[in-house]
């Protein structure tokens, strides 16, 4: 039965924490997830959840920590931002390699320098190549629900990765907003108790975890993980299918607005959705056909599907909320012009930049985007690629 009520993001994936009521939850601050633990500790000390909380002295602790709990068969999460998730690098890739189901509040921010601690994807994207699924909210509704998903998708036995549900720092993790919340009993029913099949207290098999691996093993132990990945897809799909029975609210690998019939598609990940969507809704009203694509799984990257959900239309802009400092785009902009290219999708793009340390990104800003796909169309006039919204000259 739906439950209505109002919470910020950080408020619903702490509810949801509780309702799932994991079995260990090492954690440390850090802005703006710090409200995470916070409200799992208190959760604990009113005796409402049984979770071991372990108070750690840094981040690094904490995902060893969370590892190690994980290796002995334990449910395990943390919460983590930014310098946080950086101070993390070397866990983040044995949780990954060893295949740790650990579940990741990542509230995202910008990493230094210059120091800020507002919003944008450079933490996560940051982490991208280190074998983790990674899952984005548009908003507190979704942040909730992903990380109710976020277990069963983990935990699959096609798929032992770990898993970051992420949301926009501050832009959801701190603002309220009405919410539809799931009964404590179909949670739990929905997300299960974890019964791991190897695990380091099991005496009656003994064994190993991370061990050396010599120069023999490394490249099929890759590949596994690899192939992991690539289950995760149909994973996060049946996961999400089951979701919608006890919610009434669907997922996929994104989210397609208005996009049916349209001529211009905005690809952006996060909660700049909403102020595209809005865009999108005015600019339909003076009889332009423009939608926008909500990318929601960004690891696995859905790279047949978007470029499928791409294919008729006649111009795309693809908008990222991290520099890449490559030269030659963001992590977005690059991953959807490879997918394009390889399902041989002959579609111009145009790659933005926009939103950096919390910059302001705009209803107007995202007319201004759709104006020039048109001139670029209709008129010849090509925008410049990999162009940053709102610097100031």
């Amino acid at each position: 039965m739906a439950i209505k009520d109002r919470m910020s993001g950080n408020e619903a994936v702490s509810y949801a924490i509780r309702q799932i009521n994991p079995d260990v939850m090492p954690a440390f601050p850090i802005t703006p997830s710090t409200e995470i633990p916070q409200m799992v500790s208190s959760y604990i000390a009113n005796g409402e959840i049984d979770t071991e909380f372990i108070p750690v002295e840094s981040e690094h602790s904490s995902m060893s920590a969370a590892i190690g709990a994980e290796a002995a068969g334990a449910r395990s999460l943390t919460a983590t931002s930014s310098a946080g998730l950086a101070l993390m690098w070397e866990e983040l890739l044995l949780a990954a390699s060893n295949r740790m189901p650990v579940a990741l509040a990542l509230v995202n921010r910008t990493l230094s320098g210059p120091i800020n601690i507002n919003c944008d994807h450079t933490d996560g994207m940051g982490a991208r190549d280190t074998g983790w699924i990674q899952i984005y909210a548009e908003n507190n509704q979704e942040a909730y629900d992903n990380f109710i998903q976020a277990y069963p998708i983990a935990e699959h036995k096609d798929v032992h990765l770990p898993v970051m549900i992420c949301q926009d720092g501050f832009i959801t993790s701190h603002a309220v907003e009405n919410i539809e919340l799931l009964d404590d009993q179909t949670v739990k029913t929905f997300v299960g108790e974890y019964e791991p099949e190897e695990y380091l207290l099991n005496p009656g098999k003994p064994m190993a975890v991370g061990p050396y691996s010599a120069s023999a093993y490394v490249m099929e132990a890759r590949k596994n993980q690899a192939l992991a990945m690539e289950h995760a897809k149909e994973v996060i799909l049946e996961v999400a299918r089951r979701f919608q029975k006890i919610s009434g609210r669907s997922y996929g690998f994104f989210e397609e607005y208005r996009t049916k019939d349209a001529d211009y598609i905005m690809v952006l990940i996060g909660s700049a959705a909403g102020t595209a969507k809005q865009a999108v809704d005015d600019l339909r009203a003076k009889g332009k056909k423009v939608g926008v694509i909500k990318l929601r799984v960004f690891r696995p990257f859905p790279a047949k599907e978007l470029a499928e959900a791409l294919k008729n239309c006649k111009m795309a802009a693809v908008l990222d909320r991290c520099e890449s400092y490559n030269g030659n785009g963001g992590p977005l902009g690059c991953e959807t012009d490879a997918a394009l290219f390889r399902n041989k999708i002959r579609i111009e793009t145009v790659n933005y930049i926009y939103g950096l340390g919390g910059r302001d990104f705009t209803v107007k800003e995202v007319y201004e985007v759709f104006r020039q796909l048109e001139d670029a169309v209709l008129h010849g006039k090509k925008p410049e690629q990999y162009q940053y919204i709102g610097l100031r000259k």
